[in-house]
């Protein structure tokens, strides 16, 4: 595509004046050598590696590859570093502006270009996860044919948000998060380099520990933080970036989450393990990020009212009440007041005892009736409030609890298939210690074989 009038003065400002770019634009590796951390992607053969030319081409030429994560940790570096090494033709699509028109134009540039030529295509995608479905099958042809060779970058997992058939087309390249070591490389050669601070600053040491806390592994917010902290630091005519002036400059790190992407998903189901493992505290700091991220409060109200059945049960019977009358709370104050309504939910919660005896009662039910085990309701059960049900022996024989002492009536609920299968086994963990007595005492009875109670009745059964 050609650029706009306005994006060609930009490039030809930022080309003449290398300073007016971002210390993050001006520290992007000019070669694979340079490139911070995914040394797992660049070992001599690796997929990136021969599309820069450092292999043959012909039928065992470079795939299609998708660069899967998180921001910050080289997705767009590495097809920038493509885009300067390589020989081929080199074009750059953004998901977020591009459509179907824009991509079949570059796809008949690249035949063009193959056809006259015998100059092959690289296309970089950013963001492929915007494209629709449709969107995304209009690359396939060309992927499959080799018109282009697409390398597509997502932050979102590409099983969820890329089309399978062009998944099956791409060879997947996971991107590891980078480690202190490598941002602490990346930030020391930006205060030296000339294309970065050029030595006008120094970092000390407790400067720089803050600086790698707050970057989260991101190299771009690390890069952004650093130019910050020392632009601070000049104007004041200081000769270094100190803790003082890098907090002035960075009032905070941005809470790494991403609502819409894998993190949603992460860090919610850390929070419930969290509760389940009974981590009052690291149950508050998963609580914290959502929060802060701006998730839907009522999506955590949901979680918790889950976790009150599914991890804690009948082991404290006012779990669920209380995470119900959390979401209740939520529905009608909202943020910023929810959360403390979410606090509160989650410290009783972490802190109650834990059961899944309901979870798995429910769950053995389920796989028994699933397998087929069901069998009919025995004819003393049946409905019996309609003519014609006599003859049919429906509800005959049938005890009625309530006329009997102690309420409860020694005959048979289940279907034959199942009679005598024990589905719920609680714990003796909190309240639940209770209901493993009274299940076995009634079970018992059942039976026809009532145990010995201290007042001689049959014990209630709630």
């Amino acid at each position: 595509m050609e650029p706009d009038l306005f994006t060609a003065a930009a490039e030809d400002r930022q080309e003449k004046d290398p300073a007016s770019s971002p210390l993050a634009v001006r520290m992007r590796p000019r070669t694979l050598d340079e490139v911070v951390g995914q040394q797992h992607l660049l070992r001599p053969g690796s997929p990136l590696r021969r599309l820069v030319g450092e292999g043959g081409g012909g039928p065992a030429g470079p795939s299609s590859v998708i660069l899967w994560g998180p921001p910050g940790i080289g997705k767009t570096t590495l097809a920038y570093v493509v885009s300067q090494a390589t020989r081929k033709r080199f074009v750059e699509l953004s998901a977020i502006t591009a459509g179907v028109k824009e991509v079949r134009a570059v796809i008949d540039g690249a035949r063009r270009s193959s056809g006259a030529y015998g100059r092959d295509t690289v296309l970089f995608l950013d963001e492929i996860h915007r494209f629709s479905k449709a969107q995304q099958d209009s690359l396939l042809p060309a992927v499959e044919n080799r018109w282009v060779t697409l390398i597509a970058a997502t932050t979102e997992n590409p099983y969820f948000s890329v089309i399978s058939p062009l998944l099956s087309r791409s060879l997947l390249l996971t991107l590891e998060p980078l480690t202190d070591d490598d941002l602490r490389g990346l930030l020391r050669r930006a205060l030296t380099d000339e294309r970065g601070l050029g030595g006008a600053v120094t970092l000390p040491e407790d400067a720089e520990a803050h600086l790698l806390r707050i970057a989260g592994g991101d190299a771009r917010r690390a890069l952004t933080a650093l130019e910050a902290g020392a632009g601070a630091a000049l104007d004041k005519g200081e000769p270094e970036v100190t803790l003082t002036s890098l907090e002035e400059a960075v009032d905070r790190a941005a809470v790494k989450y991403d609502r819409a992407g894998d993190q949603h998903y992460d860090v919610a189901s850390a929070l419930i393990k969290s509760i389940r493992g009974s981590d009052v505290d690291a149950a508050l700091h998963y609580l914290a990020r959502m929060i802060e991220a701006g998730e839907d409060p009522r999506f955590i109200a949901r979680r918790l009212m889950i976790s009150a059945s599914e991890d804690i049960g009948l082991a404290d019977p006012t779990a669920l009440p209380t995470a119900v009358a959390a979401a209740q709370a939520v529905a009608l104050i909202g943020f910023p007041e929810a959360a403390l309504t979410l606090s509160h939910a989650t410290i009783a919660l972490a802190l109650a005892p834990k059961s899944n005896a309901a979870t798995t009662a429910i769950g053995a039910a389920l796989a028994d009736v699933r397998a087929g085990l069901a069998g009919p309701v025995p004819p003393h059960l049946r409905d019996g409030h309609y003519q014609g049900a006599k003859k049919l022996g429906h509800a005959q024989g049938y005890l009625y609890p309530h006329d009997l002492p102690g309420g409860i009536a020694a005959q048979q609920y289940a279907p034959d298939k199942i009679h005598g299968k024990r589905y719920y086994e609680p714990t003796r963990y909190g309240a639940e210690a209770r209901y493993a007595d009274v299940v076995e005492r009634v079970r018992a009875w059942l039976r026809g074989d009532p145990p010995p109670s201290a007042d001689g009745q049959a014990p209630a059964s709630s």
